[in-house]
């Protein structure tokens, strides 16, 4: 198990360096950071000092290794756009972001599951059918259309919940949440629903496929020759092995939840690093738009490498198959 670890850590650093390689590249090569520091009115000597101050009139490799070693301090310089360091601004949203996937991923895992394994158990009933036929819409409309469509019925004609914000929220120490205010719950569902649909749909149509496989197997055959009941058998056999591909779509779709969220929050006007990704790319403010790119694939990185390590846990077979190798 360590070496596993240590190898899949290894990988982890082989791909961020490759990705900071990319957000480097971004930051240097994309447009000239100088003239997004400064005005039409600065001289040609001011600058030359700026530039100069910065490092940018050094080697490459140089600007590299420098870029490389203030990310790992936490040090991503200073928004063009806020004039305030990035790592304050990421700070600030980071919260909002992190909680709509949460509970965004909360809300696919708890129907997605329970629906698929219904749908797959009860293929003949009307209900059955009924989700397959939510499912196709979350699959098949675009989350923006999604959005605007919750927003029309519960915001704009049943008026029952808020249609932009994030409403009242708490500090504490760092964080701050919504999940505590009566507020901040209401304003939470419709994006959260939005963002869920597609993960939702998408790990119960998986559960159902995967569910009706491992049915078919011997062994669920031979549980029932032994006259377990059908509980043991759809829940302590089935479904324990249904989990492991399951894992991995939950895994990487939270990941894909917080990298792509930037749609929900500009339709919702959520103010969580989306948003504000967004906003950087509209004035060109190449340190935001870096950050958030090495943000976001260490958030990958992390959940890749956690998957990896359930798989292990979930199914045996992964450990023997290891061992023999």
């Amino acid at each position: 198990m360590l070496a596993f670890v240590v190898r899949r850590a290894l990988e982890a650093v082989l791909v961020m360096l490759v990705v900071a390689l990319i957000a480097f590249a971004l930051f240097r090569f994309v447009g000239d950071p100088i003239n997004q520091m400064v005005g039409l009115e600065t001289s040609f000597e001011e600058r030359e000092k700026l530039r100069q101050a910065l490092g940018l009139d050094d080697a490459v490799l140089v600007q590299f290794v420098r870029f490389v070693w203030h990310a790992l301090q936490f040090d991503f310089g200073v928004s063009y756009q806020f004039k305030r360091p990035v790592t304050e601004l990421i700070a600030e949203r980071f919260p909002a972001t992190m909680e709509l996937a949460f509970v965004s991923a909360l809300f696919s895992l708890a129907l997605g599951i329970p629906m698929g394994v219904y749908t797959a158990l009860n293929r003949q009933s009307w209900l059955s059918k009924l989700f397959l036929a939510v499912s196709l819409i979350g699959i098949s409309l675009p989350t923006f259309l999604i959005g605007i469509l919750l927003i029309f019925v519960f915001a704009v004609t049943l008026q029952v919940l808020p249609s932009f914000g994030r409403g009242e929220v708490i500090k504490l120490g760092f964080w701050s949440t919504g999940l505590l205010t009566g507020s901040g719950l209401k304003a939470i569902i419709l994006p959260a629903v939005t963002l869920g649909l597609f993960q939702m749909t998408l790990i119960m149509r998986l559960v159902r496929s995967e569910m009706l496989e491992v049915l078919r197997t011997d062994y669920i055959k031979f549980a029932r020759a032994r006259g377990l009941s059908d509980r043991a058998i759809h829940f302590g056999h089935a479904l324990k092995n249904t989990l492991v591909p399951v894992i991995t779509i939950a895994g990487l779709q939270l990941g894909s939840i917080i990298a792509f969220a930037i749609i929900t929050e500009t339709v919702f006007q959520w103010p969580g690093m989306g948003l504000m990704f967004l906003q950087a790319v509209q004035n060109a403010d190449i340190p935001i738009m870096s950050t958030y790119l090495l943000l976001v694939s260490g958030i990958f990185v992390t959940i890749n490498l956690v998957v990896d390590l359930l798989y292990v846990s979930v199914d045996p077979r992964i450990r023997i198959d290891r061992r023999v190798a």
